[in-house]
């Protein structure tokens, strides 16, 4: 695991695993076995176990009956706040998007609307706000179907377009650092990755915006494990498989703040920037010709 991601799993363990502790601790006030508090809840025995390792998050009604099981209902409103605050930090997709793609976009303009700085790194795919409606629609379909998703596939495609108005005002800034990787990778069909690179460039020229492209030859300083955003210096956004990372404790800010000056200082900037992009779409353009022409 790359040292920034073990970091972010290893917080979130810590407050599930802090989580359990209490619990445990509540369990043992009471003079109850684990065994005869999952028959008072009706659980199966290896489900107090998980919760109290760690290796289960609860629900909140889960909380409500291990407190009333033990007596100790004061405690439940502190254990509820606990366990918001780690759903906040580590919220698995299939919870986030259970409703669909759009209610997503939709909770994203509203961070935007609030944000006036935007940092964003990306080693595999093109930053949401730079997307072609095309590219967007293969990226959803891709989350459609290894999620097994409700479809509301052209919803989000338009509550994503719509995003990008943001970037047409004054008010706001944005720095965007790519790896040359992240345009290249075969992610859809190459007439739409091409209808993307050249969208890349039209949005690089913007006044407020800055386009960063790191080149397959760029000596790394901080390795590029995975994208991130960092919305002001109020909270950083990343995305897994499984779940998204929304961290907002000041250490762990700073932390990816650090990282991205670092990928930032080496990338290439304006007709440098263009010029690799530029050189992508010659390559991808000639892989598509059939006679290579």
């Amino acid at each position: 695991m790359p040292p920034s991601s073990t970091s972010d799993a290893s917080n979130v363990q810590e407050a599930r695993s802090a989580l359990g502790k209490r619990l445990r601790e509540l369990r043992a006030a009471a003079s109850l076995s684990g065994r005869q508090l999952a028959e008072s809840l009706s659980w199966p025995p290896s489900k107090v176990s998980k919760l109290e390792n760690g290796r289960q998050t609860p629900t909140d009604d889960d909380i409500r009956g291990w407190t009333e099981a033990t007596g100790s209902q004061a405690e439940a409103q502190a254990l509820l706040a606990t366990l918001h605050t780690l759903e906040v930090q580590h919220a698995e997709w299939q919870r986030i998007l259970r409703a669909g793609l759009k209610p997503r976009q939709q909770e994203l303009i509203e961070w935007d609307a609030r944000t006036r700085l935007f940092r964003a790194f990306e080693a595999t795919v093109i930053p949401g706000l730079l997307q072609t409606a095309e590219y967007a629609r293969a990226r959803f379909a891709e989350s459609i179907r290894r999620l097994k998703l409700p479809n509301d596939i052209n919803d989000a495609v338009a509550a994503r377009v719509r995003r990008q108005e943001i970037l047409y005002r004054p008010d706001k800034r944005f720095h965007f650092v790519l790896t040359e990787a992240a345009l290249r990778f075969r992610l859809c069909p190459s007439e739409v990755m091409l209808g993307q690179l050249d969208r890349l460039i039209s949005f690089s020229q913007l006044p407020n915006v800055r386009l960063g492209i790191i080149g397959f030859e760029t000596q790394y300083a901080t390795s590029p494990w995975h994208g991130f955003w960092i919305y002001d210096t109020e909270r950083v956004l990343i995305e897994t498989f499984s779940a998204a990372l929304d961290l907002r404790q000041p250490p762990e800010i700073e932390l990816y703040a650090g990282a991205f000056d670092q990928l930032a200082a080496v990338a290439s900037y304006g007709r440098s920037a263009r010029a690799i992009i530029n050189r992508t779409i010659s390559d991808l353009a000639g892989d598509a010709s059939p006679d290579g022409s």
